[in-house]
């Protein structure tokens, strides 16, 4: 063992709290409202100079036109290039957006810790990158970089005791190892009108539900994938970029088209453990009919349109896909819409405020992925 050095410069003192510069803490807010706004650069910045007026952010030293002004800089924000060439506004850049989804992550699950490989372990054991901490004998076909050097040669050295040193196959052991495993996702997300009305916006929660799963998920879990689709008249996918950019459109619910996407989407990946998370606020409300037209019905539970949402619960219990619905509403009609539904997938339910709904889902993933995986 070398000598330990207490005089190599390093110093111990008390933790000192960083202190934000101007433009950090102009930045906070601005994710806070670009977000609000879906995006729109214009209306988050109008938003920050009224919160300025009020709230004093800035001085004559920085004002938020030297913040506009970094965050160009920094390549935060580009020019919207429109018709014929001509500048038209500003908009988000790829990094902002990525930040977007670091700064959700952070706000629903701040307690996180990522791990270093970023995959999921079973009970089950067998060939893996990760090891359990055992040893086992050596066996045709496991890799040559788990054989533990130290431990085969001790073996060696007691089995050739008295004799000339050889190395042999049975004093080869290896570090056991976990399979490593993959679950595919969907989430799908209520865009109908009802997730803004009633003076509540139930839509910016969600978007960043959806950035801080996809951000969890890329950094922790990057064998799992997840989609994002959204529905109201219809159902479309949507990419993780498109994200912050989500609105509320004068729309109806149709369950229906989310689930037959969802289940058409999962169809095509070759994970086995497959999941559907749904978030809605409303009841389901239109259907798509065979000639194009649309069936919609806002009073009450239409019989027709709740009848082919049991339906396609059943179908995905069928396949083995469970679907976990958060009901960001507390009417009790539609809790017991939502009963059978889940009764008819044998999912799972939570009736939830938008106040912690972050935490339910990533609790819920977590749980689902140590249930199916394990």
């Amino acid at each position: 063992m070398l000598p330990l050095d207490f005089n190599s410069g390093f110093v111990f003192g008390k933790h000192i709290k960083k202190v934000q510069t101007p433009f950090e803490r102009l930045f906070e807010i601005f994710k806070e409202l670009i977000t609000h706004t879906s995006g729109d650069f214009d209306e988050a910045i109008d938003w920050l100079r009224e919160l300025d007026e009020e709230y004093k952010l800035t001085d004559e030293d920085y004002t938020v036109d030297d913040f506009v002004e970094d965050l160009l800089k920094r390549s935060l924000i580009q020019p919207k290039i429109g018709k014929g060439g001509k500048g038209d506004g500003m908009k988000l850049t790829a990094k902002t957006e990525k930040l977007l989804r670091e700064h959700a992550l952070k706000q629903i699950f701040g307690k996180l810790r990522r791990s270093g490989s970023g995959d999921h372990k079973t009970r089950k054991l067998g060939q893996g990158e990760d090891s359990t901490g055992e040893l086992k004998a050596y066996q045709f076909g496991d890799c040559l970089e788990k054989i533990d050097v130290t431990e085969s040669i001790k073996n060696a050295q007691i089995r050739s005791v008295g004799e000339d040193f050889t190395l042999q196959h049975q004093d080869l052991v290896v570090e056991d190892s976990v399979h490593k495993t993959q679950m595919s996702t969907i989430l799908m997300i209520d865009i109908s009108h009802s997730m803004i009305l009633y003076g509540e916006d139930r839509i910016t929660p969600a978007k960043k539900v959806a950035m801080a799963l996809a951000e969890l998920i890329t950094t922790r879990y990057p064998k799992d994938t997840l989609d994002i689709l959204v529905f109201g008249n219809d159902a479309t996918p949507i990419a993780l970029k498109d994200i912050p950019y989500l609105e509320v459109g004068p729309y109806h619910t149709n369950t229906v088209a989310g689930l037959e996407l969802a289940m058409d989407m999962l169809r095509k990946k070759k994970n086995t453990n497959k999941q559907i998370f749904m978030i809605t606020d409303g009841k389901p409300s239109c259907l798509k009919m065979p000639d194009g037209t649309y069936y919609k019905n806002s009073a009450g539970l239409d019989e027709l349109i709740v009848e082919k949402c049991y339906n396609m619960a059943r179908q995905a219990k069928k396949l083995h896909i469970p679907i976990t619905t958060f009901m960001i509403a507390q009417d009790h009609y539609l809790q017991h819409f939502v009963r059978e539904f889940t009764e008819a997938n044998q999912g799972k339910a939570f009736f939830t405020g938008l106040k912690g709904l972050g935490e339910m889902i990533f609790e819920d993933y977590e749980k689902n992925r140590k249930k199916r995986l394990g």
